[in-house]
């Protein structure tokens, strides 16, 4: 309304699917795993501690958040980037978007089982050094978990990257990779908050993890022919229509 609009009913659509990607990239099968010893090794906490329940809260809190912070200042560049990049190529955005559009439905495909790609049943870890306990060790960690699991969290990160590209404005873009960090970072934050509940939660969703990954791939689907059809825009023509109230977002 004013030149600083930035989510409005349009971008409602992909601002949910960017938490629902975030919160899925957290329960994958190479991700969910190893949560607790992050959190332990951060925190400088032995797994016989946690077990006893004998952790003080800000102990796993405050490296968590460390973590968490340098994650998403990773995604904010990816953001950042992707918006950028779509705004340079705005006149070949159409044909852009379709084919990210296609490539974020072959990902969805594979975790759906219908054929597997080798390279996504992967995972690149990096070694962020010996700095468990430490604010400053816990970020470094952060940066290293976003760069490194990229072979895993590849597909959703570059589902929501695809939409932020189509934006084509930075500011919209960026917004979008905040909130699918934040789907990926705060079941971090609240895992190390009740570190002890946690654990036994972790264990019994490992149980499930085909139905997640099937999860995963459906909605990877969902946004690939999203992209491809345009129909995020009817989505949101539909939106504003339905709930005329939305118009006062933007």
């Amino acid at each position: 309304m004013h030149g600083f609009d930035i989510i409005d009913a349009s971008l409602l659509p992909a601002l949910l699917i960017a938490l629902s990607a975030g919160l899925l990239s957290f329960l994958s099968p190479c991700v969910l795993p190893i949560v607790p010893p992050y959190l332990a090794y951060m925190g400088g906490i032995s797994m016989s501690e946690i077990q006893a329940g004998t952790v003080q809260r800000r102990r796993a809190m405050l490296p968590a958040l460390f973590f968490v912070l340098g994650l998403s200042t990773v995604f904010l560049i990816l953001g950042f980037t992707a918006s950028a990049f779509g705004a340079f190529f705005l006149q070949y955005q159409d044909i852009m978007t379709k084919i990210s559009g296609a490539v974020v439905t072959i990902f969805g495909l594979h975790f759906l089982g219908v054929f597997r790609i080798p390279i996504l049943d992967r995972e690149a870890r990096l070694d962020a050094g010996d700095r468990g306990g430490s604010g400053l060790g816990a970020y470094v960690l952060g940066l290293a978990f976003a760069f490194g699991w990229t072979p895993c969290i590849g597909p959703q990160l570059g589902a929501i990257l695809s939409l932020a590209a189509s934006e084509a404005d930075v500011a919209r873009g960026t917004t979008l990779l905040a909130v699918y960090a934040a789907g990926l970072g705060i079941p971090f934050l609240l895992a190390a908050l009740f570190i002890q509940r946690a654990m036994g939660v972790m264990n019994r969703i490992k149980r499930h993890m085909k139905a997640i990954e099937r999860a995963m791939g459906a909605l990877l689907v969902v946004v690939g022919v999203a992209l491809m059809t345009g129909a995020f825009t009817a989505f949101s023509f539909w939106l504003l229509n339905t709930f005329p109230g939305l118009a006062l977002l933007g």
